[in-house]
């Protein structure tokens, strides 16, 4: 028959704080292997930040420039070889301004005139370049740039003035605007419009790359433009985009929704979804070999530290600690250790993923739960490190445990 002795005592629970104290003795009594085992599960945990951190910057960088591929921008258009030919409606725009997910729409109109760099040229002659009416918020739509001057405004747009395509420029022989001097001019139906600013290469649209862009108003008062856009240019969110071209047409022209022809989703698009695909998987595999190499680091750390220590261990139990007791201290000891690690590795891995990002220009991206796994993490892998070196601790008989010794 088993059981407790009358009037034996009864074993101490020990309280928190002391628990800790007796943890922290060990790593008081052997600073230099403490700092060493400490340094390695920091290691591993800055290496789980860095290996996240830096591929999230790298990719929020990617995701961007796809982006600016025009990732969530369709172009609808009339169809072509239509006999007679079909027009976009002159209210297109601002009816599929009214489809939820568009962010934004804007459109050119081809005035079927030619441009010329001086009226000594043959009239015939455009040099195979188009004159569009545009709206004003073609630019930021089509996310195109300034590369000289300046962009139409409510003002300049009513008057003979023009903005350049980067191709335009450069055949008709503006590709700058000197401060200072005269602005060029050039011939658009027997008309001297100025030029007033110069685009950038537009990838997304190289259309506009050929054009020579006029106000829309004062295309219908200097070139009898007739208002049909030609093509209608629509950024939505990206989410929707499969959503949006399939109402697009229908949008645009209700009655003959077969007449309008509407671009298909960029390639980039079908890019950026597998590149952030491709890195969810790859931040969770080198976070998971980060974190078993600092785990098998503290392990041995407590392994070794069992061995060593066995006359200790020996001591404490001929002067009446129990199992339990030996168990928690070596358990609480490797915890301890792990979550100075993590901390010190959580600083180490963020300053160097802020560093390194700075440095190559990309947007500083950490993957919160990158943070939050750093010490959280390290003190599951404390506990998971050292379940077996206090078992194995408090297995330990007295008498050979203090023979050990």
């Amino acid at each position: 028959m088993t059981g407790r002795i009358d009037g034996a005592p009864r074993p101490v629970r020990l309280a928190v704080p002391d628990l800790l104290a007796l943890g922290l003795t060990g790593l008081r009594t052997r600073p230099l292997r403490a700092v060493l085992s400490a340094l390695g599960i920091a290691i591993g945990i800055a290496t789980m930040i860095v290996v996240t951190g830096i591929p999230a910057s790298s990719q929020a960088a990617l995701l961007a420039e796809l982006t600016a591929l025009g990732t969530n921008t369709l172009q609808a258009m009339a169809a072509p070889d239509r006999d007679p030919p079909t027009r976009l409606p002159e209210s297109a725009v601002g009816m599929v301004q009214r489809i939820g997910p568009v962010t934004a729409v804007s459109a050119v109109g081809n005035t079927h005139t030619v441009v010329r760099r001086n009226d000594r040229l043959d009239p015939r002659d455009g040099a195979g370049l188009t004159v569009l009416a545009s709206r004003l918020d073609l630019l930021p739509t089509i996310n195109a740039r300034i590369r000289a001057g300046s962009w139409l405004n409510p003002a300049t747009a009513n008057f003979p003035t023009v903005v350049l395509g980067s191709v335009a420029a450069t055949r008709l022989g503006i590709v700058d605007l000197p401060t200072g001097q005269p602005a060029p001019q050039v011939m658009i139906a027997d008309r001297r419009f100025t030029v007033v600013g110069v685009l950038a290469e537009t990838p997304l649209s190289p259309d506009i790359d050929r054009s020579v862009l006029i106000g829309w108003e004062a295309a219908r008062s200097e070139l009898r433009f007739d208002g049909h856009p030609t093509v209608i240019y629509v950024r939505c969110e990206e989410s929707q985009l499969e959503v949006v071209r399939g109402v697009l047409a229908a949008t645009i022209s209700p009655e003959r929704p077969g007449q309008v022809v509407v671009s298909r989703p960029s390639d980039a698009l079908a890019a950026k979804r597998a590149t952030a695909g491709s890195f969810s998987v790859l931040f969770l595999a080198l976070a998971g070999v980060a974190l078993l190499v600092g785990g098998i680091g503290v392990a041995n750390t407590m392994v070794v530290s069992v061995l060593e220590r066995r006359a200790e261990i020996g001591l404490r139990r001929a002067l009446g600690a129990t199992r339990g007791q030996i168990r928690g201290q070596f358990l609480t000891e490797s915890v301890v250790l792990a979550a100075l690690g993590g901390l010190v590795g959580t600083a180490l891995g963020l300053l160097t993923t802020v560093g390194y990002a700075t440095w190559q220009g990309w947007p500083l991206v950490v993957p919160g739960e990158s943070a939050t796994l750093g010490v959280g993490g390290a003190v599951v892998i404390g506990v998971l490190a050292g379940v077996y070196p206090c078992v194995r601790a408090a297995r330990l008989p007295p008498t050979q445990a203090l023979a050990a010794g």
